[in-house]
């Protein structure tokens, strides 16, 4: 691991109100840049996220100045979500040239460097300029090694047993929202766990290499510099060492969208091959190998993404059973989680009917 990643973070012992927070932000700003004003400082609310809060602080010009980001953490989501791994990959992707630096934590949240750009239109996943650029940094993230890290500790299937578990402790809760015991009503928790189990055996006879992995490239999560040509993930809530095919199929599954899912968007078999092309180019590119990509290489990780991608639609279909429990955003978890499992299942026998060389 590099050096810089062990330093201790500045930690600040304040708390931030997700309903009013301008007076936790200047009391983080406060020590974090003293020489600006608190009359000076403005600030802008980002609503982009569904799990967390986001604000951006600066002084003069939003174009120009510099911003200071604070990420007041979701309800409850220190259930699901390792705040402190989080850090680590924070510091590991900044001293790759790969992420913004991290400025400290707080009670409920941290508070990290704006990175200059815009993010990403959904739209804007098929123009393969852009999809090329975002296929070429995950290569380059996928290729970091970790020394001191053992890569053999894949979190999947123990995320997600985590996940099963926290949902069926949900699901016991007589306080439960009506339409949480409805959607568990068309998915037992039976139903999920032999799903699980049945999905675990499968993909574990798929020989995809355990890389970090961001896993969350949803477009909210991928700014866009126009000027520098350049594409840089944000977000490492859930980056931890992962299937390569989970990452990159987990991004194919985001092409449908978020608030409004339609997998009519996701894309076509001629459009992922391009992609995973670019990206082949790029990681071997990063580990130092040859970068000649052979169609066999395309085809043989295409089906392999096709799997995974499963597993990525079973994983954000419990994440969001819990949000829907827990979290004051307001979004429909509910019809989000229901859109998640109806393309599992839809998808589920012709994916595990594809075979690999």
């Amino acid at each position: 691991m590099e050096a810089g990643a062990r330093v201790q973070l500045l930690h600040l012992d304040v708390y931030v109100d997700e309903k009013t927070p301008c007076g936790g932000v200047l009391q983080l700003l406060g020590r974090l840049r003293p020489q600006w004003k608190p009359k000076d400082i403005k600030m802008k609310m980002f609503t982009e996220g569904i799990t967390n809060q986001l604000v951006g602080c600066y002084v003069g010009s939003l174009q120009e100045s510099e911003i200071v980001l604070v990420r007041v953490y979701g309800k409850m989501t220190e259930l699901y979500v390792d705040r402190d791994r989080e850090v680590e990959m924070f510091k590991i992707l900044h001293a790759h040239d790969c992420g913004p630096q991290i400025y400290c934590s707080f009670q409920n949240g941290i508070c990290y460097e704006f990175v200059r750009g815009t993010t990403l239109e959904d739209s804007l996943l098929t123009q393969p300029s852009i999809y090329r650029l975002i296929a070429k940094e995950m290569g380059k993230i996928h290729s970091i090694k970790l020394e001191s890290d053992n890569p053999a500790d894949n979190i999947l299937w123990k995320k997600m047993a985590q996940f099963l578990k926290l949902v069926q402790n949900a699901h016991g809760n007589t306080t439960e929202p009506q339409s949480s015991k409805m959607l568990h009503k068309v998915y037992s928790i039976k139903t999920l766990s032999d799903e699980m189990e049945k999905l675990e055996r499968h993909l574990s006879q798929i020989n995809s290499p355990t890389v970090l992995c961001h896993n969350d490239l949803l477009t909210k999560n991928i700014i866009y510099n126009h000027k520098e040509g350049k594409v840089r993930f944000i977000d490492y809530e859930y980056a931890d060492y992962n299937y390569q095919a989970f990452d990159i199929g987990n991004h194919f599954n985001e092409f449908a969208g978020v608030n409004d899912i339609d997998y009519s968007l996701y894309p076509s078999p001629e459009l992922q091959k391009d992609w995973l092309r670019a990206y082949l180019k790029s990681y071997k590119h990063s580990v130092k190998l040859e970068a000649i990509v052979t169609e066999q290489e395309v085809q043989d990780l295409y089906v392999q993404v096709c799997k995974f991608s499963l597993a990525s639609n079973f994983f954000w279909g419990l994440w969001a059973i819990l949000q829907a429990r827990y979290s004051s955003i307001d979004f429909d978890f509910e019809r989000y989680a229901m859109a998640r499992f109806k393309y599992y299942f839809e998808k589920r026998d012709e994916y595990f009917g594809l075979s690999v060389s």
